[in-house]
């Protein structure tokens, strides 16, 4: 860590008061635009916090200024409805309780989500498998469910079990981040009173002026965000929804420890070989491979999203493959077995993916490879919907200082696997709104550590549980042979055969 940033960090760890005496900034910002809160980034975390503090009644007349260097106007809708984003999130029923509670909700267009209710998830190795289905607690509904089997191609059991349940045991909801996104900008427009810099990059953060005489406002440990044109925000309460190279957690000093996993996420819009009606229940697939996990996530009617975390140079490969070529190898991921697979990415340049899939296919047994027979075949990947990022794992020291709080990925960034990456932001935003609205309801000021440290504690703990587990996950299952892969099959195994154990899983994976 350099000087500046080992003193800055240092510095922000004493008393206001102290820390004044000790240190006054040479601001040359003279009458900066004061606001209570001022966000930077206006992603969902960022814009889901501004909506949950205009929703409610003791925080809706905070004066908040949200700047993002992109656009803030909503994302052009499709003019093929038929046409998913491949950047897609999974949303669990606890980040859908919150955006129905500030209002959000209402405004996705529903038409482009897709609940599901149940994972098939299995060791691309071994091939042992676990199934969170919430029907097993169901089964054996008597002669309906008998009398509905027996027809061929009948969706009347599962269409009856979803009208008998409601979605209380869905698993989580697929939602293009760029629909809840046109959401939540929809509805602080609704709100009104957040002014908006969009396309505006922040040119500088630092502590504001002393005051010039005794009436003058003390701003001197205020935080002031400089935008171009000369104009500068100080904050109350500045927010770091910026991403994770977060230029306001670098301004607080705050460290991010944590490593690169050397993978990529690539990710595609798929077609699959059946259409699924709105009253079906849809499950998701994950397969793990010593290479990284493939998962294919539900969207409506014949649509899913592929997320496959692989290593760079494959990554690379794989974009560049033939729409057609890239859908074979997707159910040569799925379906293969390692050693087949293993060829196939050693070779993707030099062999015709589909005819090499087309004669191996045959002569591979489902049994071997744990392939759940449900799993549907990709017949196309949408054109232009590949695309891949790099993956890594980060985790600030704290979450907040003096009058500056961290959400989302300035925050925390976590490995794909699970899905819990916009989750773990949006429950950030949901504790800090609520953590201000108890500081505005009992008098405290906002930017306090007084009001702020019940955020840091609520979240930071639960984060790294969270981030925690997902990489043990990924480390077991890079492992290709051995005692590892033993034991790991062993485990799995045994969890789907604990029904009760199962539900609790599938729970807490919920309410993240």
């Amino acid at each position: 860590m350099s000087s500046t940033l080992l003193f800055r960090k240092q510095l922000f760890q004493l008393p206001p008061a102290l820390r004044k005496s000790l240190f006054s900034t040479a601001s040359t910002i003279t009458n900066p635009e004061i606001y209570d809160v001022v966000c930077i980034g206006g992603g969902p975390a960022g814009l889901s916090l501004a909506s949950a503090l205009r929703s409610n009644a003791s925080t809706k007349r905070l004066r908040i200024a949200l700047v993002d260097s992109q656009g803030l106007n909503g994302g052009k809708s499709r003019d093929d409805a038929a046409l998913y984003s491949n950047r897609c999130s999974s949303l669990t029923p606890a980040s859908v309780k919150f955006l129905k509670e500030c209002g959000v909700w209402e405004k996705v267009e529903k038409q482009r989500v897709q609940n599901y209710h149940g994972m098939e998830v299995w060791d691309g190795v071994s091939g042992s498998s676990i199934s969170f289905d919430p029907l097993d607690a169901t089964s054996g509904g008597g002669l309906l469910d008998a009398v509905g089997e027996l027809v061929p191609g009948n969706r009347f059991t599962a269409s009856r079990r979803k009208y008998e349940m409601g979605d209380a045991n869905m698993v989580a909801t697929m939602c293009e981040n760029q629909n809840l996104t046109n959401a939540l900008l929809e509805h602080l427009r609704t709100l009104g009173d957040v002014d908006t810099f969009d396309r505006t990059k922040v040119d500088s953060i630092q502590l504001g002026p002393e005051p010039v005489d005794e009436k003058s406002l003390n701003l001197s440990q205020w935080p002031i965000a400089s935008l171009p044109n000369s104009r500068h925000l100080a904050a109350r309460l500045l927010i770091g929804a910026d991403g994770a190279n977060s230029p306001v957690r670098n301004f607080a000093g705050i460290t991010s420890e944590g490593w690169d996993y050397n993978q990529h996420g690539v990710v595609a819009t798929l077609r699959l070989d059946r259409t699924f009606n709105p009253e079906d229940l849809r499950t998701a697939y994950q397969r793990f491979l010593p290479s990284g996990p493939i998962a294919l996530l539900p969207l409506p009617n014949n649509k899913a999203s592929l997320v496959w975390s692989i290593t760079a140079p494959l990554a690379a490969k794989l974009k560049a493959l033939s729409p057609q070529d890239l859908a074979s190898m997707v159910n040569a991921a799925f379906r293969l077995k390692i050693a087949d697979l293993d060829y196939f990415l050693k070779h993707l340049e030099t062999i015709d993916v589909a005819d090499e899939l087309s004669w191996r296919l045959p002569n591979t047994s489902p049994t071997a490879t744990g392939l759940p027979s449900s799993l549907p075949t990709v017949t196309a990947v949408q054109e232009g919907s590949t695309a891949s990022f790099p993956l890594r794992m980060r985790h600030a020291s704290t979450y907040t200082g003096h009058r500056v709080a961290l959400i989302g990925d300035a925050a925390h960034t976590i490995h794909p696997l699970a899905g819990q990456g916009l989750n773990l932001g949006l429950a950030d935003a949901n504790s800090l709104a609520q953590r201000v609205t108890y500081g505005m309801e009992h008098g405290m000021d906002i930017g306090s550590a007084w009001c702020l440290d019940g955020y840091n504690g609520d979240r930071w703990a639960k984060n790294n549980a969270v981030m925690g587990v997902c990489d043990k996950l990924q480390k077991v299952y890079s492992v290709g042979s051995g005692p590892v892969v033993w034991a790991r099959s062993l485990g799995l195994g045994l969890v789907n055969r604990l029904g009760p154990l199962k539900g609790t899983i599938m729970g807490a994976a919920g309410s993240a």
